[in-house]
């Protein structure tokens, strides 16, 4: 399982910068050109994986715990970004940004009444999660 919990991050890590940085429309749409927030956000987001995984491989109790805070936390993330304002009120902020970069992409959920709507993409990034979360807890709990 430990070589699981270290792979899923990187997994989870190659995934966003796929659909980050390489078009594959209607997947993903960087047609905006946004390059720089897309930096920023491969700024805030790619050092976790690498984190998680690091903290796995080095195997200690200190360093399985600090892992499984920050599953929690990218789980966290996920959550309120795509689906409390799906199931609730956007920011306008939030809306923005996804009119800006989501609104074309592909999306399984209803879309109608919802400012925004979670897509394929990111759906992919939170089952990810959610595997890198179990990972990581089976793995602190049996070290």
């Amino acid at each position: 399982m430990t070589t699981v919990a270290i792979i899923v991050p990187l997994v989870w890590l190659a995934w966003l910068a796929v659909v980050d940085w390489v078009p594959l429309f209607p997947l993903n749409d960087l047609h905006s050109g946004n390059a720089k927030g897309r930096l920023l956000a491969a700024a805030i987001n790619y050092p976790f994986p690498l984190l998680i995984a690091g903290g796995v491989a080095v195997h200690r109790t200190w360093s399985l715990v600090a892992a499984t805070a920050l599953c929690v936390l990218v789980v966290a993330g996920h959550v309120r970004s795509w689906w409390l304002p799906y199931f609730g009120p956007a920011t306008p902020e939030q809306r923005e940004l996804y009119l800006r970069g989501y609104s074309r992409t592909w999306k399984v959920l209803p879309t109608a009444g919802h400012g925004v709507v979670i897509d394929v993409q990111h759906m992919v990034v939170g089952v990810l999660s959610l595997l890198m979360l179990a990972a990581t807890i089976v793995v602190t709990l049996t070290a």
